[in-house]
């Protein structure tokens, strides 16, 4: 009893002792038992906020965490967290806060009442690195000159503190928690400088395994998705591999999330994660016994437990794995995993200050190419790098706010369509915004008022950086601050070296490419982070060329080229293409490789020997990107998580690129025109010629040459259909090769028949001339018969390889039997001729008197016709018939 007195007694002595300190200062109602988190926005910000318990007026700041900002940051008063309230500011303090604070302890004096926000501010850049508000009631809500005013809201506190900090891996991986017993829950923080396709790993181990050890191990998989949104899951360890789904024979297995398994679940809330600086931070709220004895370990509240943590990369869903899943950490033991004991109610905080990681520019990245436009447009700010922001920011490629990338002497193309209201600019003023008014040393490098439109009538802008600009500069808007972001200035790169690149589908993936004599080089840039980069020649991933940039664990690039033909790991085959000055690299993670080859590989024999590139021809370009990949054993694993939704057809010639269009019912057109000209009327005129020549009359002559001139007709009108569909006419195939020859062939028939010599007069033999021309005549319109019916099987061969259309093997068998039937009438009709003629030869002798006028055609397959029309045989007899006199 006097115990408990006495410890009433101590209470209200502190009290009392704190309600004097509180009231010793005239500026502030606070009590000694205030105290404030800070909201992290930027440089790792941590920190506690309370009222100073030694009777001044002074803020005591605790547990004070701060990457070093810029020499102008300080810590500063205003009314509210808006872009408004922090420029109407003032500093708070003279504090510098340009080195960095390790769980600091700071005194923040005061002469005045206390804003209703503190926050930590850089007015040369506006920006916030991280506010706490403070309470402000009654006399205290006035402005600086003692105007009262309508307070803000405050903002939303980002729950970053805990009671207790424990480094799991050096300078790299933290685990912060918070225990509450009385409820039985535990809130577990874990923090990482990893990238954001990281993820990382943190649970307990079985407690009834003799050592600590991943299997049976119940662990929350935590990081992010692709669209930036955090996760935190149960798994749950039956196997050092990753999950296998399993079938009806085999079961679940790996490191499995416990939806997966019978009867499991996910038992850990996510409350809150996010990315700042390159630090990955999530945090999750879990039950310490959650009843589930099969998938959960029972965690204890005040004794000493064995965990298990990893950091790794992460593999997105796909069509095979619906879930995120964990890759092997891939590093050594204490680096990318290891196990530790923790007490959860032990007071532990030894982190020594904030995070660092090496990469802090955690932004996309869009890297400038003087051939694309890059497409400017604004939105609502979502995830804008500046704090504070305004409500409508610049997005790049649909991408928000992201650090472009340029290249001196390379000249970079701005398709403004972002609206009226914004002039894109480039300026050196990180704020922008008309920022000449108030900042008289602004340069501005490009944009002006005029530079603003909508996208049916966007406006374009062309910006050349040289040598004396600046290596960082900003893009801005004109009429609104803090719209855009930086602008890095860099020497030479992809542009330079290549002559032409397009953006593929989707705008993820810049393919860049120079032509030579025999060979190509080749480089291709994703926009996006990934594990790996894959870009295939075809019309889709499967039966198509791919080539594979990755970078492997040993920090070494590689690219590697392969021939796929399934849908899975097993038809995936490397291939041994001569590929020579082979780079790769991963920057922030974005991947791009480099490589050249031969435009027709010199081997046979083998599948990559048959890729060949012809600059003539459009090449369909698709992409992949996945999490990983392997060089040696591939596995469903390896499969891609992003793809492009379709080819796209590269002019390679041209430098330009276009989406893959079905021109199937386009030369399907030609090929019926082709058809009608060189399957019917071609032939049917040569056949006219041929057979009907005894007939009266010039009847046969009129049907050779209405049918002859109507094929060539067609034939002409067929390829230029073609040629204006398919956009340009190229002599690359060998179905364009033939198609050509056989077309000279053709044209030169007319002219050939406007020099047709003359007849000779009756009774005369053939000029030499003559004879040459008939000669001439035959020979080019039948050799173009052959070489039209060959180029009407490449064609349908080519369309085939193009489409790979089930149809074409039916209509290839279709036309062999339209061209048999033709040979075989045409040799019906050659032996009817043949029989006719020599009947005729038998009855030669009965000639009658005026009926030697010469044929207009001359038949070559009997060299000795002319002989027999023009003279009478000399053992026959003849005949003479004599006609009346008229008296």
């Amino acid at each position: 009893m006097a115990t408990l007195l006495l410890a009433v007694i101590a209470v209200g002595a502190l009290v009392a002792s704190s309600s004097s300190a509180a009231a010793a200062c005239p500026h502030t109602n606070l009590t000694a038992a205030f105290t404030a988190d800070f909201t992290m926005l930027q440089h790792q910000l941590r920190g506690t906020v309370r009222l100073a318990d030694d009777g001044s007026c002074a803020l005591r700041l605790t547990r004070f965490d701060l990457l070093a900002a810029s020499p102008s940051a300080r810590f500063w008063a205003a009314r509210g967290s808006s872009l408004a309230d922090l420029a109407a500011g003032r500093a708070f303090s003279t504090h510098l806060l340009n080195s960095t604070f390790r769980n600091a302890t700071l005194l923040l004096p005061f002469s005045r009442p206390l804003p209703p926000l503190l926050a930590l501010f850089d007015p040369d850049t506006s920006s916030d690195l991280g506010h706490v508000s403070l309470p402000v009631s009654g006399s205290n809500a006035t402005d600086d000159s003692g105007v009262a005013s309508s307070l803000p809201s405050p903002p939303e506190p980002v729950p970053t503190m805990f009671d207790n900090c424990l480094p799991l891996a050096e300078n790299k991986y933290r685990l912060r928690w918070t225990l509450n017993a009385s409820a039985g829950t535990v809130e577990i923080g874990l923090e990482a400088a990893v990238g954001s396709e990281y993820y990382m790993a943190f649970g307990w181990a079985d407690p009834k395994a003799n050592s600590p050890a991943m299997i049976h191990s119940d662990v929350v998989v935590a990081g992010f998705t692709e669209e930036g949104m955090p996760f935190a899951e149960d798994y749950y360890i039956t196997d050092y591999s990753e999950c296998t789904l399993g079938t009806d024979e085999s079961p679940v297995s790996g490191v499995c999330p416990d939806k997966v398994y019978d009867e499991g679940k996910n038992d850990s809330m996510l409350v809150y994660g996010h990315r700042r600086d390159g630090v990955s931070f999530v945090r999750y709220q879990r039950k310490l016994d959650t009843e589930d004895t099969k998938y959960d370990v029972p965690v204890s509240a005040t004794e000493e437990m064995a965990v298990v943590w990893a950091i790794g990369k992460l593999r997105p869903p796909d069509t095979l794995r619906p879930h995120y899943l964990p890759q092997n950490h891939g590093g050594p033991r204490d680096a990318t995993y290891g196990f530790a004991r923790v007490n959860l109610s032990e007071t532990v905080d030894s982190c020594n200050g904030p995070l660092d990681a090496d990469n802090k520019e955690d932004q996309e990245r869009i890297i400038a190419d003087a051939k694309t436009p890059l497409v400017v447009t604004s939105a609502p700010a979502v995830r804008y790098p500046n704090p504070p922001n305004p409500d409508k920011v610049i997005y790049i490629n649909k991408k928000e706010a992201p650090l472009l990338q340029v290249e001196r002497g390379v000249p970079v193309k701005f398709s403004v369509q972002a609206g009226h209201d914004v002039a894109l600019y480039i300026t050196s003023d990180p704020i922008g915004g008309n920022a000449t008014l108030r900042n008289k040393t602004e340069v501005i490098y490009a944009g002006s008022r005029d530079a603003h439109g909508v996208p049916a009538t966007p406006t374009e802008l062309v910006w050349l950086p040289d040598r004396n600009t600046p290596d960082l500069v900003y893009y801005q808007s004109l009429y609104e601050p803090k719209m855009g972001w930086k602008v890095q200035v860099v020497d030479g790169g992809l542009s330079d070296m290549y002559n032409s690149s397009v953006l593929l589908d989707d705008q993820q993936v810049t393919l860049f490419w120079t032509l030579s004599h025999d060979s190509i080089s080749i480089a291709a840039r994703g926009e996006k982070k990934s594990g790996y980069l894959a870009i295939g020649f075809g019309s889709g991933m499967l039966n198509s060329y791919a080539y594979v940039g990755w970078v492997g664990n040993d920090g070494v690039g590689r690219v590697k080229s392969y021939w796929i033909d399934g849908k899975s790991a097993a038809g995936i085959h490397p291939t041994s293409e001569n590929l020579t000055y082979v780079r790769c690299k991963s920057e922030n993670g974005i991947i791009t490789f480099e490589f050249t080859r031969p435009l027709k590989p010199s081997c046979s024999g083998r599948v990559e020997c048959k890729n060949i590139i012809d600059p003539t021809t459009p090449l369909k370009v698709v992409w992949a990107m996945g999490a990983s990949w392997s060089g040696n054993s591939l596995t469903d694993n390896n499969m891609h998580s992003i793809t492009s939704s379709r080819p796209i057809r590269v002019l390679l010639l041209r430098g330009s690129a276009e989406a893959e269009q079905d021109l199937r019912p386009v030369l399907a057109v030609h090929g019926f025109m082709m058809f009608v000209a060189w399957g019917i009327l071609l032939p049917g005129g040569i056949l006219a010629a041929r057979y009907l020549k005894n007939l009266k009359g010039d009847g046969w002559y009129q049907i050779h040459v209405y049918l002859q001139y109507s094929g060539i007709a067609i034939m002409f009108l067929g390829v230029l259909f073609a040629a204006a569909e398919l956009r340009g006419f190229y002599v690359s195939s060998v179905h364009v090769k033939f198609g050509v020859t056989a077309l000279l062939l053709a044209g030169l028939q007319p002219l050939n028949a406007y020099f047709r010599p003359k007849r000779p007069a009756n009774g005369e033999a053939s000029s030499w001339n003559r004879v040459l021309w008939e000669y001439l005549h035959v020979i080019t319109g039948r050799s173009a018969i052959i070489v039209g019916i060959v180029a009407l099987f490449t064609g349908m061969k080519h369309l085939g390889h193009r489409y790979d259309s089930e149809n074409v093997e039916e209509l290839t068998w279709a036309l062999m039997l339209w061209v048999l039937s033709a040979i075989v009438i045409t040799l019906y009709l050659e032996y009817k001729e043949v029989k006719r003629r020599s009947g005729d030869t038998s009855s030669r002798g009965h000639w009658v008197l005026g009926n030697t006028e010469e044929d207009d055609s001359v038949d070559l397959l009997h060299p000795h016709s002319t002989d027999r029309n023009s003279e009478s045989s000399p053992s026959g007899v003849m005949e003479v018939q004599l006609e009346p006199l008229a008296r």
